[in-house]
């Protein structure tokens, strides 16, 4: 199994999770987080003055997936969360070494 991260725009957030589900993936763990990447933060103005925002508000996924569900997975993410400027965000993909349910104490992923 592995943990797919995606960190998205918030807006886009409904339609990559409609998507998602469609396809039959439902487990998810999301949190609103700021963060900043290439832009490094954007310009917006206030009162006709120009006020830098260092920390730009994103929408973090958290899915624990099979193996072969990944790369549907990152298209799904790719094709729904895209707008095509900076600031789209990105997805990370690590390997889970175990999964434990914490209601019935179930260790095996294939069960979960």
């Amino acid at each position: 199994m592995k943990l797919v991260i995606a960190v998205i725009r918030p807006e886009k957030f409904e339609q990559v999770k409609k998507a998602l589900e469609a396809e039959g993936i439902i487990g998810m763990t999301v949190t609103e987080v700021k963060g900043r990447g290439e832009q490094k933060g954007i310009a917006l103005q206030f009162r006709g003055k120009a006020m830098p925002v260092d920390l730009i508000p994103k929408v973090k996924i958290e899915m624990a997936v099979k193996d072969a569900d990944v790369e549907k997975v990152i298209g799904i993410v790719r094709a729904n969360g895209r707008t095509g400027k900076p600031g789209d965000g990105r997805i990370f993909v690590s390997p889970i070494e175990s999964i434990c349910r914490v209601r019935t104490d179930l260790e095996d992923p294939a069960e979960l």
